[in-house]
Order: structure tokens, then C-alpha cells, then sequence
């Protein structure tokens, strides 16, 4: 693997973005106009289960076989259209990539597509993804792309692969939540209640529109009265994913699990500060002596925020730069 000098690393942000919480939620409200501007776009649908379909959206080159594919995965209520979707997706594919943007079930408007929730635990739908584009695309350099839950999902799909499928180039994280036990507990503190109140309400909005669409399948009779989200995670998400409770849901569904395995080039970009994903989950030496991981863990950057400016020749947005760079590098 190449090695990454400190330029490379350094994240240096403007002193009123080192407060945690607003490098978190600052750059979702900065915007970003024109991003896939004269991008070509195709949607795709990837069966994954029986009765399951995944919503894609393919930014191909001329020629794809030619080139890397970075598939992008979302974070938690998030879709293929947050901002950092598209924007690790412009850059990417001005680079030269490939780039398929994908929507994690029942996402992005696609609730219709499957009659199950999403939840940390499904990597089995881009091992799928990984599959179809190898054999029916025919490409052999795919690289599994996530932010925060997405994160997890793509590090424990690529784990779980390990040096099977020669297809999979490599695997970048951001943020992720690879032990969702102490996330939820970080979560659940009184200074993050912000986050925590939008996830709660957000899922909860999703569940009437799933429960509309499939009558009968959950009983919303307690849904307003869940004030937490272990709770919610507890009555729908974990039976919904075939996990005896919540607590065992957490418990299964960690990437930090078969970090281990990892074979590929693999890229951690996590924030010491970051106000859920607590940074002692990096610390440890599956992490810091894996061979094949490289962690970038600057001091600031909040929750997948990571601005800054002042750095010569590329934007604020440094976590998918950094992505860029780091595909690239491993060309």
C-alpha cells in the first residue's frame, strides 16, 4: 500500500468549526448546486433477497470495464442524494471512476421495493451488489464506499468477503459505527438529544409509510410513546431483522467483528471528536496493526463533517478528497 504523507493527513479547520456539533450539522445545510452537472446517470434495480430490491443510481465511463467502481452507501436516514453522495460521486467520476450511488432499503423513496426495514446488519446486500457487477458487468475493481451506518455495512460486507471475491478492490469508511452498542449509548446522552430526536422521528415517519404500504406487517399501537432509540430498535427493527431483541441486535451487527478478515486496501477516516461514534473503537490493535487498514483520525471533524478551507487546489469537503485520493493511490 502506498504511504500517505502528513500533508496528506493533516485537517486543519477554521477555529468555528471546531465545535463538534457544528461540524456535524453544518455542512448538510451549506449548498452544493451542480454537483453531477453534466454527469450521466442511469438507474438500476439490484435484486438482493428474494422480493428485495436495491435503488441505484450508475454514473458509468465510456468505458466501464476500463475503470474502478466505487459503489457509495449512506448513512442512517440518509439516501443516495445527501450531499456527500453526490459529492464523493462528482469527484469520483471526474477522476475516472465509476460510480453507482446506492439506497439502502427502504430508502430514497423505495419503501415499495422490499417488505423489510433497514437496519446494521444487512451487508449481505452489497455482497450481492459486488456480485451482480462482477459477473454480469464484468468489473474487477470494485471498491465498497460508506458513511456512518453505511460505514459499518460496507466494512463488515468486505470483511465477510475477505479474499474470496478478487472482484472487491477495497473498502473506505467514514465515521463508521462498527460497535453499534456504544454508539447507541453515545447517542442516547443528554448533549446529543438533537441527533437523536431526528433519527427517532425520522424512522418513525418511515415505519407509518412501510406500515401503509404492507398492512398488518407492525403494529404502531406504541410507536408515539418510543422516546429512545434502543426502544424502536427493540420492538421493530431488531424482530424485523430476525434478532431475538435489541440488545442482540446490537450485539451481532458490528463490522468490529470480522475487522479481522479484512484482505483489501481499507481506509478509516473517523474524527476524535465526533460526538456518537466514540474514537476508542479505533484505538485498539485490530485496527492499528492490521496490515491492510490505514486510519486517518484527525483531532476535529465532527460527525462525517470534516470542512475546511485553505488548502490549495481542492474544495472544504476533505473526507471525500481524501476518498479520492486513496482509490487513486491504490491504482
Amino acid at each position: 500500500m502506498n504511504s500517505m504523507s502528513k500533508d496528506w493527513r493533516e485537517f486543519t479547520p477554521a477555529p468555528w468549526l471546531r465545535n463538534p456539533h457544528f461540524m456535524t450539522v453544518f455542512p448538510g445545510y451549506w449548498p452544493r448546486r451542480g454537483l453531477l452537472a453534466g454527469v450521466p446517470i442511469e438507474s438500476r434495480l439490484f435484486t438482493t433477497e428474494p422480493h428485495t430490491q436495491l435503488l441505484g443510481y450508475c454514473h458509468w465511463q465510456p468505458y466501464r470495464t476500463a475503470c474502478q467502481t466505487l459503489v457509495l452507501v449512506h448513512g442512517l436516514e440518509g439516501c443516495s442524494e445527501s450531499h456527500y453522495m453526490r459529492g464523493i460521486a462528482a469527484k469520483a467520476y471526474r477522476a475516472g471512476c465509476n460510480v453507482i450511488r446506492m439506497n439502502q432499503r427502504t430508502c430514497g423513496g423505495t419503501e415499495h421495493l422490499t417488505p423489510t426495514l433497514y437496519n446494521s446488519g444487512l451487508s449481505q446486500d452489497y455482497r450481492a451488489v459486488v456480485h451482480e457487477l462482477a459477473r454480469v458487468d464484468g468489473l474487477d475493481r470494485i471498491w465498497l464506499v460508506g458513511y456512518s451506518m453505511g460505514g459499518n455495512l460496507i466494512l463488515k460486507a468486505a470483511g465477510e468477503i475477505g479474499a474470496l471475491d478478487k472482484s472487491l478492490a477495497g473498502a473506505i469508511a467514514v465515521c463508521p459505527n462498527i460497535d453499534p452498542p456504544q454508539c447507541v449509548e453515545a447517542l442516547e446522552r443528554p448533549r446529543n438529544w438533537v441527533y437523536h430526536r431526528h433519527f427517532l422521528v425520522e424512522l418513525k415517519a418511515r415505519l407509518r409509510r412501510k406500515a401503509a404500504l404492507f398492512p398488518g406487517k407492525w403494529d404502531l399501537t406504541d410507536l408515539a410513546g418510543i422516546a429512545r432509540l434502543r426502544d424502536f430498535d427493540d420492538r421493530y427493527t431488531a424482530p424485523d431483522g430476525g434478532y431475538a431483541s435489541g440488545a442482540d441486535y446490537y450485539q451481532r451487527t458490528g463490522a468490529h467483528h470480522v475487522i479481522g478478515d479484512l484482505a483489501v486496501p481499507t481506509l478509516i477516516i473517523t474524527a476524535q471528536d465526533d460526538p456518537f461514534i466514540p474514537y476508542t473503537m479505533f484505538t485498539g490493535p485490530r485496527i492499528q496493526r492490521h496490515p491492510k487498514i490505514r486510519l486517518l483520525a484527525p483531532r476535529y471533524g465532527g460527525h462525517c463533517g470534516f470542512v475546511h478551507w485553505g488548502k490549495k487546489g481542492e474544495d472544504p469537503y476533505w473526507a471525500e478528497n481524501r476518498i479520492v485520493d486513496f482509490v487513486h493511490g491504490q491504482r
